[in-house]
């Protein structure tokens, strides 16, 4: 679980991307970017990650960042199948995406071979408040892989993307 309260928990900038998520609070958010608290604290001095649309990034320009290295491999966990998929790692998180020209939210699953699958796509203002989200980590094998957050520019300058309360569980 990743609150960002204190650091990015073992969650990696990615390198080939063009600019980076930035770990901040509400307190310090320049009038109408961002949200006005956290998730987890529910208060304008909590953390979260973010990215905004500004002068420094061009529409469409990316950021990335990763999970640590995460296994299949003898999991101890609740084992749920959905139509004939044996599942057993999910990520829950909360997000946030405001503004009228806000880019866009991209969740992939990366294997180590750098295979990467988009489980979430998501464009546009989704509204002023955090919202949560599960995704189903599905897997061929025994590949270890990572879950990457890609957040794209908007054309809004005073638009960004959030992400607070990272969890990855192994419940159904």
């Amino acid at each position: 679980h990743c609150n960002f309260e204190f650091d990015l928990c073992g969650w990696k900038q990615d390198e080939n991307d063009d600019f980076d998520w930035n770990l901040r609070t509400s307190s310090t958010r320049k009038m109408g970017t961002g949200p006005a608290t956290d998730h987890t604290l529910q208060e304008a001095t909590g953390h979260y990650i973010f990215i905004k649309s500004s002068f420094l990034q061009l529409p469409g320009q990316k950021a990335r960042i990763s999970s640590p290295v995460l296994s299949r491999r003898n999991e101890d966990c609740k084992v749920c199948v959905v139509g004939a998929i044996v599942l057993c790692l999910q990520i829950l998180f909360y997000y946030h995406m405001y503004g009228a020209h806000v880019g866009s939210l991209i969740v992939y699953q990366r294997t180590t071979a750098k295979h990467e699958k988009i489980l979430f796509n998501l464009t546009g203002n989704q509204g002023n408040f955090w919202q949560r989200k599960v995704l189903i980590l599905a897997g061929d094998g025994d590949e270890d892989f990572q879950v990457v957050f890609e957040g794209i520019a908007g054309k809004g300058p005073k638009d960004g993307i959030a992400l607070d309360d990272l969890t990855l569980s192994k419940e159904c």
